[in-house]
């Protein structure tokens, strides 16, 4: 479900956290899916259980997930509640920066990163639709 790369320097709990929202941003998660258990998903990645407790526990601070004792660890509905707009911007800053410094590390001009993150944006809006077509009756 989730990837973690153990040669990048960005530190394992903000990959898996970075993970989680993207997860969610994308339509990969919805509110109410069930995430693995800290020890599913720690013995998976192959990282430490308390990393995995790390991020559940801030992405639930956050608002992001709740908790259900005995049940296990949900995507919380925000009930259309966006992240607040700083937060959001900070966020986005973050990503784009990543992003940026990622593809110059790979010797892409930032320019040529923007327009290819344009068209896999296309991509994946067009294999959404195609997918939603398919599974209508």
């Amino acid at each position: 479900m989730f990837t973690i790369d153990a040669s990048d320097p960005t530190p394992l709990y903000a990959q898996l956290e970075r993970a989680i929202r993207v997860a969610i941003a994308t339509g990969r998660l919805h509110p109410g899916d069930k995430l693995p258990t800290v020890r599913q998903l720690a013995v998976e990645l192959r990282i430490n259980a308390n990393t995995v407790a790390k991020v559940y526990g801030e992405l639930e601070r956050a608002g992001v997930l709740e908790t259900r004792r005995g049940v296990g660890t949900f995507i919380r509905d925000r009930g259309g509640r966006a992240a607040s707009l700083p937060d959001r911007e900070r966020q986005l800053t973050m990503l784009a920066d990543r992003f940026l410094a990622g593809a110059a590390e790979l010797g892409v001009p930032a320019a040529e990163a923007v327009a290819f993150l344009k068209t896999r944006w296309l991509d994946q809006k067009r294999e959404r639709s195609h997918a939603e077509r398919v599974e209508q009756p």
